[in-house]
């Protein structure tokens, strides 16, 4: 993938006016530490082999200019600390505002796909090295070129010949560099899939503890960790020996660029064609020489960190949400509800069977329907067209005779109320939980919507009652509290059509039965999906549609489906006798 170098740039127009001060910064303060070594050439061969009665004076002047130079370049070198960091820290910052709403784009089948985990790295730990490279990278190239060519350019005028001897190593050393970078990228980057692999298999192991638990398997999970970890390893291994080629190759060339100064410095004062101050002031150069070029293959590996962050980031931002608005988009307005299926046909992937072929069936405004048939008929899956969580292989969805895919989604989603069969709670209170509903409620609204899923009365039992945490995922709540928690999220939501998937399954008769005549009632006049196991619980639907794996294998009554004497009527027995 080539690289978006006008997509990295762009992240710093924001912040363009206090970056270019923070460099002007680091420029002014490369420049102010060139000074120090010609002020001590100055006085080792001006000022001490001149006349030495003011000599003294002339040094605690330039002791003074020292001084001034010294909080200057400490002024600056705090400003470009605190205020680079605080560039770097705020560009993170957008970075990842930027993927997290972009991965909140993608639609259910990115998340079949992708490992939680892995997107946990590339929201977090890729994002952070990236920072690091957005503020060190163009300062600390500023600080250091400076030197180097400042260095440079003083040296020459000094001793030519001697300056050409030492920039004679730098295109060797250039092409080391060069070599051994690739290397150190290519471990970099494989670092990084493989702490992603670490992070993936922690939250899969965690997520499900209390199966792991349950099952006794944590000798396995174990396992899987270790050699997940052992992987890591591995890569790590092979990262640091890529290191300890490019650094200490490095450190050869510096170690011989030293002994050549020396060397040849001395033979150059023995020929007379060098002093002892020029020789002193070159020693004192070559380190402002050196130190560049430590610093910078240093930053090296920072650098290959960042680009492979952002490279990883590029890849994310590059997925195109499978399911989008269309241009002109209609946005919902006096719902009706009718759902019509025209002969549509769904699979999950490119080489996956088909779950419907050439499916059709209306349900009516208002209508109150039921969903049934065994497991992997398709239920679940078909109420996910309605939404647009997945779309259609083939043929259309219509709602009030609008193609699903025609409506924006904002405004199609706004309308449509679920109760998924697995249930899930945030972290936080139960108040703000049943408000994710409808986020503008009111705390009055809010109970009343408790009140009617049957769960006012244990939410007030707790201690802080509609205040009370709940912990990741409601571990603190048994399933039937849950259940009921999710249900009055649905009726604080009030939307026109409503989906209920097994959304009564983890009660008790009791609770059921009076949740059950709640969501009835509420169901009045809404366009109602029920999926349910429990026949008994949708046997007063208005029609019910009995789906197999060959379609919709009849519809009707309850009453109607007995006489028939079909696959609902197998199912009804299965049940009850």
């Amino acid at each position: 993938m080539q690289f978006p170098i006008k997509k990295f740039l762009s992240y710093y127009k924001p912040y363009l006016r206090l970056f270019l001060l923070v460099l002007g910064c680091a420029f002014t303060v490369s420049a102010v530490s060139l000074i120090f070594p010609l002020l001590v050439r100055y006085i080792t061969k001006d000022v001490l082999e001149g006349d030495l009665s003011i000599a003294l004076n002339e040094v605690f002047w330039i002791g003074g200019l020292m001084l001034v130079l010294v909080v200057i370049q400490n002024a600056g070198n705090f400003f470009v600390d605190y205020k680079g960091h605080e560039i770097g820290a705020r560009m993170e910052s957008d970075l990842r505002a930027e993927l997290f709403e972009h991965i909140q784009k993608m639609p259910f089948r990115f998340f079949d796909q992708e490992k939680t985990g892995q997107l946990m790295t590339r929201i977090t730990n890729d994002l952070l090295l990236l920072s690091e490279l957005y503020h060190h990278g163009p300062e600390d190239y500023i600080k250091y070129l400076v030197r180097f060519i400042g260095a440079f350019v003083i040296l020459f005028f000094i001793n030519a010949p001697l300056t050409m001897a030492v920039f004679a190593f730098l295109p060797f050393l250039g092409a080391f560099a060069l070599v051994f970078n690739k290397k150190l990228n290519s471990a970099l980057g494989n670092n990084k899939q493989r702490i992603a692999d670490i992070n993936a298999q922690v939250e899969d192991s965690l997520s499900g503890i209390r199966v792991v638990k349950s099952f006794a398997n944590e000798r396995i999970e174990t396992e899987k960790f270790s050699k997940a970890n052992q992987r890591f390893l591995e890569s790590r291994k092979n990262t640091y020996k890529a290191e300890a080629y490019f650094f200490n190759g490095m450190e050869t060339f510096i170690q011989l660029i030293t002994i050549t100064v020396i060397v040849l410095g001395s033979a150059s004062i023995v020929k007379d064609s060098l002093d002892l101050a020029d020789l002193i002031t070159f020693l004192l150069y070559i380190t402002y020489m050196i130190e560049p070029i430590q610093k910078l293959t240093h930053m090296s590996m920072q650098f290959q960190e960042g680009i492979t962050g952002f490279q990883r980031f590029m890849e994310m931002m590059n997925i195109e949400p499978s399911i989008k608005n269309r241009p002109n988009s209609i946005k919902l307005a006096n719902l009706e509800g009718e759902i019509e299926f025209k002969e549509v046909s769904f699979c999950y992937g490119d080489h996956d069977h088909n779950v419907f072929v050439h499916l059709s069936f209306t349900i009516q405004k208002g209508e109150y329907i039921a969903l049934v048939g065994p497991s992997g008929a398709g239920k679940t899956t078909l109420c996910s067209l309605i939404p647009r969580f997945y779309d259609v292989s083939g043929g259309a969805v219509l709602i009030d005779g609008i193609n699903v895919r025609d409506i924006d989604i904002q405004s199609l989603r706004s309308n449509i109320g679920i109760v998924q069969q697995d249930v899930y709670l945030f972290s936080g209170t139960i108040l703000e939980n049943i408000r994710y509903g409808n986020v503008h409620a009111s705390d009055e609204e809010v109970v009343m919507a408790a009140k009617r899923a049957n769960a006012h009365d244990f939410i007030m039992s707790l201690p802080k009652g509609y205040h009370s945490e709940i912990g990741q995922r409601g571990v603190k709540l048994s399933g039937g509290q849950k259940q009921r928690l999710s249900i009055a999220r649905v009726f604080l939501k009030d939307a026109p059509i409503l989906i209920f998937d097994e959304a009564t399954s983890a009660l008790d008769n009791e609770s059921e039965s009076i949740v059950k005549e709640s969501l009835e009632a509420f169901a009045k006049n809404r366009t109602t999906i029920v999926i349910a196991h429990r026949l008994s619980t949708i046997r007063y639907a208005k029609r019910i549609i009995v789906l197999t794996e060959e379609g919709i294998a009849e519809q009707g009554t309850h009453d109607e489906l007995l006489e028939k004497n079909g696959v609902y009527s197998h199912l009804y027995s299965k049940q009850f006798n």
